[in-house]
């Protein structure tokens, strides 16, 4: 059901919620976590933002440390409250009827706005049935508003994890051409393939015909299937760095 200890990390969750938050928004918060009555458990989603406000958190060295013991490569950092509380109350959720639970959850996805979004991409490491939320993460990828983009691809191990080749190498060329920072990227080396290497060399020769550069991490990336040889050739071709 979960590939972690969920127990842990509601726990650390919950540390950090209440050291962001007041003492009666957090004890408010873990009332809400009945996802068996529908219309109160989506009140409480949709109205985070009036309970906890929107500041940026704040998160201890040693919470770090655990959230990267408990789900690596997960980081909350530089989230704002709501965003955490949503993704908290997803955890609270009642998980033991899967088809009831999986309905839930994909009814958020299907009404979210864009801030919504991106709690719910933000917690698709930490849902339980991960293999559940392959194509809604594929769907986000095809999406056009930065934030839900940099919640998929930012310290969100989910897509390193669950999606298929084709699928990831989707997720590269989408960061690429919407110029995101491919380092934030998890599992970015790990996934690289000799079909994404030929899909970069092609961008590549795309961009210098329109006399265009490209990211100098995409030389790193071609060059793992590719010949030093082919790489400069292309480069010299068409002048790129």
């Amino acid at each position: 059901m979960y590939t972690y200890d969920i127990h842990a990390l509601n726990q650390l969750l919950g540390s950090i919620i209440q050291d962001n938050t007041p003492p009666d928004v957090f004890a408010w918060l873990m009332k809400q976590g009945n996802s068996n009555d529908t219309a109160a458990f989506n009140a409480a989603f949709v109205m985070m933002p009036r309970k906890t406000g929107k500041a940026v958190i704040s998160v201890k060295p040693e919470q770090i440390t655990q959230l990267n013991v408990t789900r690596p490569n997960l980081s909350v950092e530089g989230w704002t409250a709501d965003r955490l509380g949503r993704v908290f109350l997803l955890t609270l959720a009642d998980t033991t009827d899967k088809n009831r639970y999986v309905k839930v959850v994909e009814n958020l996805f299907l009404a979210g706005e864009m801030n919504e979004l991106v709690a719910l991409y933000s917690a698709l490491p930490l849902l339980a049935y991960p293999d559940c939320w392959v194509m809604r993460c594929a769907e986000g990828i095809r999406s056009n508003i930065a934030n839900v983009l940099e919640a998929i691809m930012y310290h969100n191990p989910y897509p390193a994890e669950q999606l298929s080749t084709d699928a990831w190498n989707q997720l590269v060329m989408k960061a690429i051409f919407t110029e995101k920072h491919l380092e934030l990227i998890v599992g970015l080396h790990e996934r690289n393939n000799a079909e994404l290497a030929r899909m970069l060399l092609d961008h590549a020769r795309e961009r210098g015909a329109a006399g265009r550069d490209v990211t100098r991490e995409l030389w790193n990336l071609a060059g793992q299937f590719e010949g030093a040889g082919v790489i400069n050739n292309l480069k010299q071709e068409y002048q790129l760095n």
